[in-house]
């Protein structure tokens, strides 16, 4: 792809190359050709993954919720991920770049964000399995760390193929990082299995209550 004409099947036939064969992809993918390319590629994943997020949110699945802001929820659903495509395709891109200098590849910032625009097409699929947490917390958090772990395997690729970054350095970087995946998954798990229990243990009569006896005063 160019950045005069985006073909849309070639962005297609490149996102299923980095998910099924990540790394014949980063050895041939382009480090240069401008900022636009990467760019339409998340704003594409971004989309995708809001038209996720708002199909889950009208089914009030994966922790969105109703009410009084429910329609205002479910647009946020859909326009979040594509602020957040567009905002992470560069901070991710600066994340990239310092692993890549701390494992002496390509610091060129485009080639960077490039890597970074491949691998964000684990966004659409993380927001596709958005709905598992809406079924079982633990479920939600199994897939949420299979899709983060796999997205650090294709970053790996991306540094070492595409980057030429020293193997041995990034996959010591790779398991650091996945280690601080796990650990910050538990203590997000921690925190949702609390703010469950304080809510299920909250008696909606108590509630009830309140508002009565705010009424007669």
């Amino acid at each position: 792809m160019s950045n005069s004409t985006f073909d849309f099947n070639v962005f297609i036939k490149e996102s299923k190359d980095v998910l099924f064969n990540p790394k014949t992809y980063f050895s041939t993918m382009k480090t240069s050709g401008g900022i636009a390319e990467p760019l339409i590629k998340a704003i594409i994943y971004g989309v995708i993954a809001g038209v996720f997020g708002l199909i889950w949110s009208f089914l009030k699945l994966g922790g969105s919720g109703g009410g009084m802001l429910g329609g205002a929820i479910g647009i946020m659903s859909f326009i979040g991920p594509i602020i957040g495509a567009i905002i992470g395709l560069f901070i991710g891109g600066v994340i990239i770049l310092i692993l890549s200098s701390i494992c002496k590849g390509n610091t060129d910032f485009e080639a960077n964000v490039r890597v970074m625009a491949a691998v964000m097409v684990v966004m659409p699929i993380s927001a596709f399995f958005g709905f598992a947490s809406g079924i079982n917390l633990y479920l939600g958090v199994i897939i949420s760390l299979a899709i983060n772990i796999f997205a650090l395997w294709l970053i790996y690729n991306g540094l070492v193929e595409a980057l030429k970054a020293n193997p041995g350095t990034a996959k010591i970087l790779g398991y650091v990082l996945a280690a601080i995946f796990v650990l910050f998954m538990l203590i997000g798990l921690g925190a949702k299995r609390a703010a469950n229990k304080f809510i299920n243990n909250f008696d909606n009569s108590d509630v009830k209550e309140i508002l009565k006896d705010l009424e007669e005063k």
